[in-house]
């Protein structure tokens, strides 16, 4: 594809006529929702979606249903001009989606669960464990931005990232349910070359001694997976080498978990449909998640 001038839209009636207007010129549609703050974890993202379609829509909205009270609405990072030139310097036809928290959510929106109004949607059975153990309000927040923005775009393919591993199995069932006339496509999580941490926006609340600290955690998931290569299917062994790589640099374990690719159930050993191994962190206040897929690919 040429590179083109990105078209950067904040209404659902432009997003809309864009999209109508791809579909008289017969094009393809892939999306990729993000929060902004782009890196390149996100560009990957981008260029993997350029390779699937004709055109690229790309979401940048930070969504306050995914956030509880006491967590960092306030503080996420808002860099739009900054996301838009990274995506016109892709050689790709792309356009943003770039939307208020009231274009999105008419009927206004609070970061309280018990003072929401509105349509919202749960996907059960996916979202209470791992993440949701500690944020509760998350999936359901992610699951109901999501089908607003399919409902949008109306996207032929959606690109999201391996990193969010447990995102990806709730979006796919999700579409599965309510019936998305989509293919969902999963990216490699994108890391730091040096040392193998996990790119996220979040990344830049780390200090430089809690950036250098942070990448033991995904060691520990590297060291698991050559013990896996080398016949150790047992949940002990296997998270305890996870275990032992973060706790020799300090890091504050929320929880390391093996579990189902399908319904994210907690295994007791690896098993002919393969497992996750994930977990979740804290550099101060600052909280990391990181997983790798044993014995299988999504």
């Amino acid at each position: 594809m040429s590179s083109e001038p990105v078209s950067v839209f904040h209404t659902v009636h432009e997003v809309r006529a864009w999209r109508e207007a791809q579909r008289t010129l017969g094009n393809t549609v892939a999306f990729v929702a993000t929060m902004g703050a782009l890196h390149a974890g996100h560009l990957e993202l981008v260029n993997l979606a350029a390779t699937k379609c004709d055109a690229v829509m790309v979401s940048i909205f930070v969504n306050p249903a995914q956030f509880a009270p006491h967590e960092d609405l306030a503080t996420y990072p808002r860099t739009l001009p900054q996301d838009i030139a990274k995506l016109s310097a892709l050689p790709h036809t792309i356009a943003v989606f770039a939307p208020s928290a009231q274009e999105m959510y008419p009927r206004g929106i609070t970061t309280d669960r018990s003072l929401q109004r509105g349509t919202f949607i749960e996907v059960l059975g996916l979202s209470e464990m791992l993440e949701g153990g500690t944020r509760p309000h998350f999936f359901r927040g992610v699951a109901t931005v999501v089908a607003k923005l399919f409902h949008i775009v109306e996207p032929h393919v959606a690109v999201f990232g391996q990193k969010d591993i447990q995102q990806c199995c709730v979006l796919r069932a999700m579409i599965v349910d309510l019936h998305f006339p989509l293919k969902l496509v999963v990216a490699p999580t994108v890391r730091d070359p040096e040392d193998g941490l996990a790119l996220s926006s979040r990344n830049v609340y780390l200090t430089a001694e809690q950036r250098q600290r942070a990448p033991a955690f995904y060691r520990g998931l590297r060291r698991a997976c050559d013990l896996f290569a080398a016949g150790v299917v047992d949940r002990t062994q296997l998270i305890d080498a996870v275990k032992q790589e973060a706790t020799k640099e300090g890091l504050d374990i929320e929880y390391i978990s093996l579990s189902s690719p399908d319904d994210l159930s907690e295994l007791q050993a690896v098993g002919s449909a393969g497992a996750v191994l994930s977990g979740a962190w804290r550099m101060g206040s600052t909280r990391l998640i990181d997983n790798v897929l044993i014995g299988f690919e999504f």
